[in-house]
């Protein structure tokens, strides 16, 4: 059993959800599951209980025995041991399996560091968002394309409506070929909150005025969309999707799409909507 210590921790399965989640709530926690019968385990728990003592409070060393921590073991299915869990903020982060040089656990820790800094940053972002963009930025310093660094950095900037430096961020991440799933919903986001700029009396009084210019509810829409006037917005959309499904009715769909990945993805008016526009497509 590991020597207890302020950055040492044996757990119980009674005390598991305090010592493990509840803890990574304003820390990194590396998780061990053990057991005295396990030769490997001997090998890796050391190493692990050095680095934590070194590190002094960097992260919190939970100490799991399989034998008495059968519901944990099951809850993170672990199917042989050693097996190490990084948990940050209620979520299990990373993980590996089996016991690694002191080295490869080091490096493998200073990556969870960056992530810790990132979860810290996404904390502070609503009451001191000067400090969290201070420390997003000291790791794009260190790492200037670490795409999660730069995605939150991203949103830090949309929040205060520094939207032309959010672009640029995105424009860097598409450059790649691909985005991630938060990336795209920034992107999204970003794109229907361009849509506020729209004159919307002025596209109002045109969609009223010519309602088979197909073009002019398009734009109708949008300006809709940019006042956050959705269900308005998504109605128009699948009118030209019913009535012009090749051209102005497959901007509608797509317009549609993107407000769907910018708006919360439980949302009932989107599960409504999404739902109707699969009827007419389908």
């Amino acid at each position: 059993m590991a020597e207890q210590s302020e950055w040492i921790i044996n757990t119980t399965d009674d005390t598991f959800e305090a010592d493990v989640f509840a803890r990574s709530e304003v820390g990194l926690v590396v998780v061990d599951f053990w057991a005295d019968w396990c030769g490997p385990c001997r090998i890796l728990g050391p190493i692990l209980e050095k680095l934590a003592r070194e590190q002094a409070g960097r992260f919190t060393l939970v100490k799991a025995d399989t034998d008495q921590n059968q519901s944990a073991a099951g809850q993170f299915g672990v199917s042989g041991i050693p097996a190490v869990f990084a948990v940050l903020d209620g979520q299990v982060v990373d993980s590996f399996q089996g016991a690694l040089p002191e080295q490869a656990v080091k490096e493998w820790l200073e990556s969870l560091e960056t992530m810790a800094t990132l979860v810290e940053a996404s904390r502070l972002a609503g009451d001191d968002p000067a400090a969290a963009e201070q420390k997003i930025r000291g790791i794009l310093e260190q790492s200037p394309d670490y795409a999660p660094a730069l995605i939150s950095l991203a949103e830090l900037l949309l929040g205060q409506d520094r939207d032309d430096e959010c672009g640029e961020i995105m424009a860097r991440l598409e450059a790649r070929g691909f985005l991630e799933p938060p990336a795209e919903k920034l992107k999204a986001t970003l794109a229907l909150k361009s849509k506020a700029s729209i004159d919307l009396a002025a596209a109002q009084s045109a969609a009223e005025s010519n309602p088979d210019d197909f073009n002019a509810q398009l734009t109708f829409a949008e300006a809709l969309l940019g006042h956050q006037q959705h269900a308005e917005a998504f109605d128009i959309c699948l009118s030209l999707v019913e009535r012009d499904r090749n051209d102005s009715g497959e901007k509608a769909r797509a317009l549609m799409v993107e407000a769907f990945q910018a708006l919360p993805a439980d949302s009932d008016l989107v599960s409504d909507y999404r739902r109707r526009l699969s009827m007419l497509l389908y």
